[in-house]
């Protein structure tokens, strides 16, 4: 390869850019661009592989520049609160109920504060009324010149201004502020002596034809040097998200264990997703703070409400007392966002009520929860059912364990729990060596009061699993949010293999 002290070295761009900048002192990118006849792009890569030659050096600087937010330019062409109150005060004092007279009350709220800030105003309590007395001397207001320049000027520079005034507007929220890189080129001693050397810009040949070669023409040609030490662009293959990966994952490990999957809507009445689960009408987990209720409201399934109504109300003729009170129709009706996927296992074996049943859904849920690093108002759930003759406690816990064991939880425990709606109930646990015991969901046998409505005569195992956090667990998050990252180049870098061994490349 030439040596870049020639200009034998340099492509035919490279020259136009050094020609350029021996003639200006530096340049920004798009002074350079004009000054080339480069498009702006291309004279940023030719400055940038002229400075890594040593022929031209590039200075970054980051620059502030400040526009209006929507509020922010309302004030501009109409002033500020505590100006428009001033003039409407004609410099005499005024009581605060004439002046809501003529303001809303957000803006007297906002002014009288600066009026006091700023020492345009003295602000006093007499005879039970509150008087705003303007001083009679006052400075110009370098908040409202600083908005009135922007609305002329915007996106702008402010280094001239006072930086407390420009704070005190950001803290108003009545700018903004966006950060760019600004770009200065130069030349350097090295890249003048090139030029003074002679350059002769000549257009260059990047690949050899077929035809060039055949016909000889190749020699007279200037072909564009390469150098074979750069770095060659990095390409990222496509692949999955790593939740949707992990997801999969799940979803083949029940089917290779002869489950069927199901699905289902997003839109369920509360009958399906709470009194055929015979949770009564009372339940915390039906009030507004923890479910999303619809202004619509649907049908129930005739055949089972007479049935869900008995149990509910005395127990039906199962051996049970049931909750007691009235059960609604109206109630149950009563559409919602589904708070768990239990609702679809539950029709499923509704619709189903002849063993062998293995079924699982993976579907997202919807609850009222506050959003932080541990919850989201909507999120992914595992469900499962197995309903045959002679089906037991055991067989549930030796299920789940060799779920978690597939998924690559070598310790797996259960702890007992309560839930409306399975008896026995227990809360599945893995060990992870940093964090300790991790519990990962929900699992029982439905009690009779909720199969026995429906018309299913054998034992029921039905399990709910947390499927974030057991993401999180095996992606390494500490964030729930991160789940839905969609940072490219995170998603570019996660390895794939960790989503199979647990181990990063």
């Amino acid at each position: 390869m030439a040596s870049p002290n020639k200009p034998s070295a340099l492509t035919a761009n490279e020259k136009r850019v050094l020609l350029a900048l021996s003639k200006i002192k530096s340049a920004d990118l798009q002074k350079l661009a004009i000054a080339s006849g480069l498009q702006v792009d291309a004279a940023m890569q030719v400055a940038f592989l002229l400075a890594k030659k040593g022929l031209a050096n590039i200075v970054e600087e980051m620059l502030a520049l400040y526009s209006l937010t929507p509020e922010g330019e309302l004030h501009a062409r109409q002033g500020l609160p505590e100006q428009r109150i001033l003039a409407y005060t004609k410099d005499k004092p005024i009581t605060l109920s004439e002046l809501k007279k003529a303001f809303a009350d957000k803006e007297i709220s906002i002014a009288l504060g600066w009026l006091r800030r700023k020492g345009l105003a003295s602000i006093r309590k007499k005879d039970k009324k509150i008087i705003i007395e303007p001083f009679k001397t006052r400075e110009k207001d370098l908040q409202e010149e600083i908005l009135r320049y922007l609305l002329a000027h915007q996106p702008e520079d402010l280094a001239s201004y006072s930086s407390a005034t420009v704070q005190e507007l950001l803290g108003r929220d009545l700018i903004r502020c966006t950060e760019r890189t600004s770009r200065l080129i130069a030349i350097t001693n090295e890249g003048r002596k090139l030029v003074r050397k002679g350059i002769e810009i000549e257009e260059d040949v990047g690949q050899l034809t077929p035809d060039l070669i055949r016909s000889g023409e190749w020699k007279k040609k200037c072909l564009r040097p390469y150098d074979i030490h750069a770095p060659s662009m990095r390409i990222f293959a496509a692949k999955k998200h790593p939740y949707q990966r992990l997801l999969d994952e799940m979803r083949q490990i029940f089917l290779e264990m002869g489950f069927e999957e199901i699905r289902g809507d997003i839109i369920q009445t509360s009958f399906w997703n709470f009194d055929a689960l015979f949770q009564p009408q009372d339940h915390p987990a039906r009030e507004m703070q923890d479910t999303f209720y619809l202004d619509s409201k649907g049908e129930l399934p005739g055949e089972y409400v007479r049935n869900v109504k008995d149990v509910h109300e005395h127990g039906g003729d199962i051996g049970s007392t049931g909750w007691g009170g009235h059960w609604s129709k109206e109630l149950a009706k009563a559409n919602v966002l589904r708070t768990h996927t239990t609702t679809l296992t539950i029709r499923h074996l509704a619709e189903n009520p002849n063993p062998p049943v293995k079924a699982f859904c993976i579907g997202r849920v919807y609850r009222r929860e506050a959003i932080d690093a541990t919850h989201l108002p909507e999120f992914e759930q595992l469900e499962g059912v197995v309903m045959d003759e002679g089906v037991s406690f055991r067989n549930l816990l030796g299920c789940l364990a060799e779920f978690y064991h597939r998924m690559g939880f070598a310790d797996v425990r259960f702890r007992p729990g309560y839930f409306p709606y399975t008896e026995p109930s227990v809360e599945p646990e893995v060990h992870v060596p940093e964090l300790g015991w991790i519990e990962l969901g929900g699992a029982g046998i439905f009690r009779r009061e909720v199969t026995a409505p429906l018309g299913i005569k054998h034992p029921v195992l039905a399990w709910g699993l947390g499927v974030s956090r057991l993401a999180m667990l095996r992606l390494g998050l500490r964030d729930l949010r991160d789940l839905y990252n969609p940072d490219i180049d995170w998603l570019r870098r996660y390895p794939i293999s960790q989503l199979s061994d647990g181990k990063n490349e």
